[in-house]
């Protein structure tokens, strides 16, 4: 579906606004984000899911396993669902019905969006959260750094199925520790 969709916006002052960003981001909070989807999803448990692009081969069945363990807990899940095996998690949760909360490196306008996307948001458990102005069309290494913290910051606990040393994904780990936000590993992926 091409981008004509309505979108919303929450400040930093509204009701809804999440109390963890300015707790974990502090100064790198974002003041606004837009969003298309029900905002209520917001306030439920909230497991980030993350790995790097280059994931060893061992690893990706036991991704999809954890994916379908979290689909079946009925865990509602945030990430960036950008890299390889992240898409794939997707695709898992995306045949459940559990929430999700898909956080992006761009701007909302003018963003087409895949129909199992707009089935879902329309059932009113996907959400597209955005920390950009909605113009901007384009992600970038920054924005797709500064999205992957606001989906770590956003959630109660952690699933890295794989970290690249030096990558992304292990600088949003280091993030998660330090927030003391508990992680697990796709060997022991959800507890429910």
């Amino acid at each position: 579906m091409r981008g004509n969709e309505p979108f919303n916006s929450l400040s930093a002052g509204d009701t809804r606004w999440p109390r963890r960003l300015p707790e974990r981001l502090g100064a790198d909070a974002p003041e606004r984000l837009t969003l298309i989807g029900d905002p209520a999803i917001l306030d439920e448990q909230l497991t980030a899911l993350f790995c790097s692009a280059k994931c060893p081969g061992g690893q990706i069945l036991k991704a999809y396993d954890a994916a379908r363990a979290l689909r079946d807990a009925g865990r509602t899940v945030v990430g960036g669902f950008h890299a390889p095996i992240e898409k794939d998690c997707l695709d898992i949760l995306l045949c459940g019905d559990q929430s999700i909360i898909i956080c992006l490196a761009r701007g909302l306008e003018g963003m087409r969006i895949p129909q199992p996307w707009r089935t879902a948001v329309d059932a009113g458990r996907l959400l597209l959260l955005s920390p950009f102005p909605p113009t901007l069309r384009r992600p970038t290494k920054q924005t797709a750094r500064q999205r992957n913290l606001l989906a770590a910051a956003l959630a109660d606990d952690a699933l890295i199925i794989h970290a690249e040393p030096g990558g992304a994904v292990a600088d949003v780990a280091a993030a998660l520790r330090q927030w003391g936000t508990p992680i697990r590993t796709a060997e022991a992926p959800a507890d429910g």
